[in-house]
């Protein structure tokens, strides 16, 4: 007889680990499969250790700007190796966190590549030996990977996708990020800090696509400052392979095609889901465009087949994954009182410099969607905090329905925005209106003053511009 559980769950990124821990608590007998490291992407390969890339940029970006702050660091010079080898180490370190927390929430790893082969039936491939589970629910949480198109495929040398940027042997002289979503626009930015010429081409009228259209203008201006150079409203047409260098031909916007050659070039045109040799088909779990299709409580079409994270599609981002987890654990518990995601309530950080951070509409959104709207706007350069730490420029914006109060979506660029994004989530969750924002406190001197002078602005009653 088979091994048999509560759950199975396939996968432990964010939203399987979670998941499990959380089934765990509720009694469940579980198990997960992995095929890799415990983790998943965002541990090993993603969210994480670009984190901690992206940090030793942020120091080294201090140390060149040292006199700013009255002080001397001499000539900045840096070790690659040493800069990755922290980065893995960091990943090392919570991927063992997360076998902790298996072991002291008495979950069953399982090490191998997982196929659904019949209804509650899974069978595991490890070391060329396949062992067959069975289990009451099957969670699917397998993650996404990097996207690539005809004539832009990678070859991990030359020609790059996340996992070969995040390990270079140098820093590269010249660089060509294609694709300027988050994923892109921190490599860029972490190249360009490290001393690489960037280049960024992206096929739509901006960078960061997806974010509020004055906070991508207010990046791109902040970008090429840097020195990036960025071309919108243009595509990578193809890539050729040299010997120590790429060939690009890159259609620009006005018609016109260049053909331009850079030391290395990284792929950051999306991701797609990982549905392949799973079974799903034959389990009668739904795929659409490379995804699996779920309802609003993470539920396939299967009969107790459960699929979150990348792998049911947008937006792509592992605090989401980590939420469908637990939702759809305590869906499958029986427990009462849940409430299905709301997407609106999700951020978005983009770990940059300088950072992004959003949630809910954009301005233009609300507008299409019938709201009037009132806006506030709180700039950078009018914080205490933000001059003491030396990073004076960004802006908060808010969006407000001019009916309701209702916090529509709020929208920043700036130092450390992504930990203040969380406190307009927590406001939109609470369905929080103007009138309790403004009635908050907020300490002083902090960057979270910002929050409370942009939502004021929006009513004409800002105290500090």
């Amino acid at each position: 007889m088979p091994d048999t559980f509560d759950l199975i769950i396939i996968g432990s990124g964010p939203g399987g680990y979670t998941a499990a821990i959380r089934a765990a608590q509720l009694g469940m007998k579980v198990a997960c499969v992995e095929r890799e490291g415990l983790g998943g992407i965002c541990l090993n390969w993603g969210c994480i250790p670009t984190k901690a890339l992206l940090r030793s940029a942020e120091v080294k970006h201090l140390m060149d700007h040292a006199s700013d702050f009255g002080l001397s660091a001499g000539e900045v010079s840096f070790d690659a190796g040493a800069v990755v080898k922290r980065s893995r180490k960091v990943a090392a370190r919570l991927s063992g966190g997360v076998a902790f927390l298996f072991k002291k929430n008495k979950v069953t790893h399982i090490e191998g590549d997982a196929t659904l082969v019949g209804k509650g039936s899974i069978s595991v491939v490890a070391s060329g030996k396949t062992v067959k589970y069975s289990a009451k629910n099957i969670l699917l949480a397998t993650g996404a990977r990097a996207r690539t198109l005809p004539g832009l495929e990678p070859d991990g040398k030359l020609i790059w996708t996340y996992r070969e940027a995040m390990v270079p042997e140098s820093i590269p002289k010249s660089l060509l990020v294609v694709g300027s979503g988050a994923i892109g626009i921190e490599f860029a930015s972490f190249y360009q800090t490290m001393g690489a010429e960037v280049t960024v081409v992206e096929m739509l009228d901006r960078v960061l696509p997806v974010e509020d259209v004055e906070i991508s203008k207010l990046a791109q201006k902040a970008f090429k400052k840097q020195g990036m150079v960025i071309h919108t409203s243009a595509g990578v047409e193809k890539l050729e392979a040299q010997k120590n260098s790429v060939k690009a031909t890159i259609k620009l916007k006005d018609g016109k095609t260049e053909v331009q050659e850079f030391e290395r070039v990284i792929l950051a045109i999306g991701i797609t889901g990982n549905v392949e040799n799973l079974g799903l088909e034959e389990a009668g779990v739904k795929v659409d465009r490379g995804h699996v299709v779920i309802n609003e409580w993470c539920e396939t079409g299967a009969a107790n087949i459960y699929a979150i994270g990348d792998l049911a599609g947008p937006p792509w981002l592992a605090h989401k994954a980590g939420h469908e987890g637990v939702l759809a654990v305590e869906h499958m518990a029986g427990l009462k009182g849940l409430h299905p995601m709301d997407m609106g309530n999700i951020p978005g950080c983009t770990y940059a410099h300088p950072q992004v951070a959003s949630v809910g509409m954009t301005e233009e959104a609300a507008k299409k969607a019938g709201h009037d709207v009132k806006v506030g706007r709180y700039p950078f350069a009018g914080n205490g905090k933000a001059i003491a730490l030396g990073d004076d420029q960004g802006l908060v914006k808010t969006v407000f329905d001019a009916k309701s109060g209702e916090l529509l979506g709020a929208h920043m660029i700036g130092a450390e925005v992504t930990e203040l994004i969380q406190g307009f989530a927590i406001a939109r969750t609470l369905e929080t209106t103007e009138a309790e924002l403004m009635a908050t406190v907020f300490p002083h001197p902090t960057l979270s003053e910002m929050m409370h002078e942009s939502v004021l602005e929006a009513y004409g009653r800002a105290l500090n511009i």
